[in-house]
């Protein structure tokens, strides 16, 4: 068990479920991106931080940094969101393609970088 196994395990059942999902939507858009724990959440890793994502009591975070949340803001405009977040409440379905969209974007943006 990894470390991010071991952080989504802490959580109640429903929000396991809901924590993987996001992970599993990451992993498939970023298949080369390496997990680790970083700010003491999940983190996917690729030529830098490309997007972190953590569970609370009513919500999952997510956090694709500021560009991630600018280009979607169309989109990300009906969820609580900040410069470099957006709050996913548990009582609606995960948005999971537009996440996947914001992973692939940030794959980009993160290929791009010169090191």
């Amino acid at each position: 068990m990894n470390e991010t196994d071991k952080y989504i395990a802490a959580f109640p059942d429903e929000i396991q479920q809901r924590l993987s999902l996001i992970r599993e939507t990451i992993r498939q858009a970023a298949p080369e991106a390496t997990e680790k724990i970083s700010y003491s959440m999940p983190t996917f890793y690729l030529k830098g931080n490309l997007v972190h994502f953590a569970g609370y009591q009513n919500h999952i975070g997510f956090y694709p940094a500021p560009s991630g949340i600018e280009v979607f803001q169309k989109e990300l405009s009906v969820y609580k969101n900040a410069k470099g977040s957006v709050q996913f409440p548990h009582n609606q379905p995960l948005p999971l393609d537009l996440i996947g969209a914001i992973v692939k974007y940030r794959v980009m943006e993160n290929m791009a970088k010169k090191n």
